[in-house]
């Protein structure tokens, strides 16, 4: 009897813990990471394509964002992107970027 009281109190345990893994991300950080993930991509194809960082950072900073603090995420993800020796095509960048991510904002909520 007391192995049924003990194992249905592991039993909702589990049952109250998960909401806590059922997290959601909100519309906003859905958005960014999107965002990220195409800068990322095209950071890869301009990487891939020969451009220099050098260029690549100069048509940033020449680029006109919608919010302030766009241009130097975009630089930053540029960078990351032309210091990794990754090959992948731009698409499995992004996808990588976005599920990466995705698994932050997760685990920061």
């Amino acid at each position: 009897m007391h192995r049924v009281g003990l194992s249905m109190a592991a039993f909702m345990l589990m049952v109250t813990a998960l909401p806590t893994e059922a997290r959601s991300i909100d519309k906003h950080d859905l958005e960014v990471c999107k965002w990220g993930a195409g800068m990322a991509s095209t950071a890869q194809q301009s990487k891939l394509s020969g451009t220099t960082l050098y260029s690549a950072r100069k048509k940033l900073q020449a680029r006109k964002f919608s919010k302030p603090w766009m241009q130097k995420m975009a630089v930053g993800i540029t960078e990351q992107t032309y210091k990794s020796p990754s090959r992948l095509k731009p698409a499995a960048v992004k996808q990588t970027y976005y599920d990466g991510c995705i698994q932050h904002e997760l685990a920061r909520k």
